[in-house]
C-alpha cells in the first residue's frame, strides 16, 4: 500500500512470473486496511434498515468505500499484491466456499416445482448466453484471440443476486419468480466453472511458444475430472456421516456447523493435491451434501455462510480499487458498450427464447431475462483470469471489461429493482403463484 498500483495493475506484470517472495505492506498499513473494512461493515450493519430504502446493500457499500479510499493521486489506501500465487490461492478459496454455500442452499423444493423452467434456464439459456457473449465480444474486439474472448464470456455471464438482494426479498415480486432466480443463481456459477477453466487453459496456451492446445485442453478437462471425483467423494462421505451422526445423537449443533465448514476446505485441498481444481470440487461437494442438510439442524451451514459473506465483502472492497484504477486510466467506449449488452440483451434474449412454451407470460420471461445481476462470481473469475493471463496481456483486457460490466450491472439492476417491484404491486404484470408439490 505504498505506491499508486492497484490490484489490477499489480496483476499486470510484464514478466509472467511471480516475484521470489511475498511483497507485503507494512503491518501498520495492513491493520489500517482491516480497521477501515471492519468500520465500513459495522456502519452498514447498524444502518442496514435505513440504507435498504435506497437499495444500498453491503456489497455496494463496501465497493463505494473501496472506491472512495483508493481514488486520486495520493489515496489513503492502496493494495499492492506482490505475491500473486498467494493472492490467487486466497481468491480460489473464497470462490470454493461461495460455490459450496450456493450449492447447499439451493431449495430442493424449488428445483422440483420448477424443474422445467430451471432446466431451460441452465440447459438452454445459459449456453446460449455464453455463445452470445462470445459472439458479441468477437464483434467488438476482433483483434483479441478467440480463447481470450471465450474466457471473457464465462466471466461476464454468471448470475449473482447479492448486489440485488433486496429484489429476492421483495414480496411484491411473485414468489415463483424469486424462487426461480434463487435456484438459477445458486447453480449457474458452479456450472460455468469447468467451462471457465477450459477457456483459460486455451487462452494461456495461445501465447506459448510451441502451443499445444490439445494437451492444454486435456489437462483442463483432467483437472475438472479430478475435481468432480474429489468433490463427489468428500461430499458423499461427509453428507452420509453427518446425517447418520445427527440421527444417532452423536454430535452437537455447534460441532455440525464446524463439520460443514470443513467439507469445502477438504474437497478443495484434496482436489488440488490430485491436480484437480479446488473450487469446482467444492461446488460438487456442496451438491452431494445438500440432501443431508435437510436432516440437520436449521442453520447448520450458517457459519460457513457468514465466513463467505465476510470474505466476499472484503473482495468487494478490493473491487472498489479495481474501479478506481479503470477510471484512473480513462474510459474505453467499446468496453462500455459491450458491458451494457452483456448485462442486457446477452441474457435477456436467450432467457426469453428458452422459456417459450412454458406457462410463464411474456412479461415474466422478460423479467427473468432482465434480472441477471453480475457480482462476486464475475469479480472472482475475472481476477483469476487476470492472474493466469497476465503474461499475454489478455488478463489486463479481461480485468477492464469485468470491472465495467459489474459496475453497469449494479447501476442497471439496482435502479430497476424498485420500479419493477412497484409495477408488480400495482397489478400491471401477472402474478403467478408457486406451483404445488404435486
Amino acid at each position: 500500500m505504498l505506491s499508486r498500483h492497484g490490484a489490477a495493475r499489480a496483476l499486470r506484470c510484464n514478466a509472467g512470473t511471480n516475484p521470489p517472495g511475498p511483497s507485503l505492506p507494512e503491518s501498520a498499513d495492513v491493520l489500517l486496511a482491516v480497521t477501515v473494512i471492519a468500520g465500513v461493515l459495522f456502519t452498514w450493519c447498524v444502518l442496514s434498515r435505513r440504507l435498504a430504502l435506497w437499495s444500498i446493500t453491503a456489497p455496494i457499500a463496501m465497493m463505494v468505500a473501496g472506491i472512495a479510499l483508493t481514488s486520486g493521486s495520493d489515496p489513503p489506501l492502496v493494495f499492492d499484491f506482490g505475491d500473486l500465487a498467494g493472492f490467487e490461492r486466497a481468491v480460489e478459496v473464497v470462490l470454493a466456499l461461495l460455490l459450496f454455500v450456493d450449492a447447499t442452499e439451493v431449495p430442493a423444493g424449488g428445483i422440483r416445482r420448477e424443474r422445467s423452467v430451471v432446466a431451460r434456464l441452465l440447459g438452454v439459456a445459459l449456453p446460449l448466453a455464453l455463445g452470445a457473449a462470445f459472439l458479441t465480444a468477437l464483434a467488438f474486439f476482433p483483434d483479441r484471440p478467440g480463447w481470450v474472448l471465450a474466457t471473457l464470456a464465462t466471466v461476464v455471464v454468471p448470475l449473482d443476486l447479492a448486489p440485488a438482494a433486496a429484489l429476492v426479498r421483495d414480496e411484491r415480486i411473485p414468489a415463483r419468480l424469486r424462487e426461480v432466480l434463487n435456484v438459477e443463481g445458486g447453480l449457474s456459477d458452479g456450472i460455468v466453472s469447468p467451462v471457465f477453466l477450459i477457456c483459460v487453459a486455451g487462452a494461456a496456451e495461445y501465447h506459448t511458444v510451441g502451443s499445444d492446445y490439445a494437451e492444454a485442453l486435456l489437462d483442463a478437462v483432467g483437472a475438472a475430472g479430478w475435481a468432480v471425483g474429489a468433490g463427489s467423494l468428500v461430499g458423499y462421505l461427509a453428507g452420509w456421516l453427518l446425517r447418520r451422526s445427527w440421527a444417532k445423537g452423536w454430535t452437537l449443533p455447534t460441532a455440525a456447523r464446524l463439520a460443514v465448514l470443513s467439507v469445502p476446505l477438504a474437497a478443495y485441498s484434496l482436489s488440488a493435491s490430485l491436480g484437480g481444481n479446488g473450487f469446482v470440487a467444492s461446488f460438487v461437494a456442496g451438491v452431494w451434501v445438500a440432501p443431508a442438510m435437510r436432516h440437520l439442524p436449521e442453520g447448520t451451514v450458517r457459519m460457513t455462510d457468514d465466513l463467505v459473506t465476510l470474505s466476499t465483502l472484503a473482495l468487494w472492497f478490493l473491487f472498489g480499487q479495481l474501479v478506481s484504477d479503470e477510471f484512473w486510466d480513462g474510459f474505453h467506449l467499446s468496453v462500455v458498450l459491450y458491458a451494457i449488452l452483456a448485462c442486457t440483451l446477452v441474457r435477456l434474449v436467450p432467457v426469453a427464447v428458452a422459456l417459450v412454451g412454458t406457462d410463464l407470460s411474456l412479461s415474466d420471461r422478460l423479467f427473468l431475462g432482465w434480472m441477471g445481476p453480475r457480482g462476486v462470481a464475475s469479480v472472482v473469475f475475472g481476477l483469476l483470469a487476470t492472474i493466469e493471463l497476465r503474461a499475454s496481456g489478455g488478463g489486463d483486457f479481461i480485468s477492464r471489461v469485468m470491472v465495467i460490466t459489474v459496475m453497469v450491472s449494479i447501476v442497471l439492476h439496482g435502479l430497476s429493482a424498485e420500479p419493477l417491484g412497484r409495477r408488480y404491486a400495482r397489478g400491471r404484470l401477472p402474478s403467478p403463484e408457486p406451483r404445488g408439490r404435486g
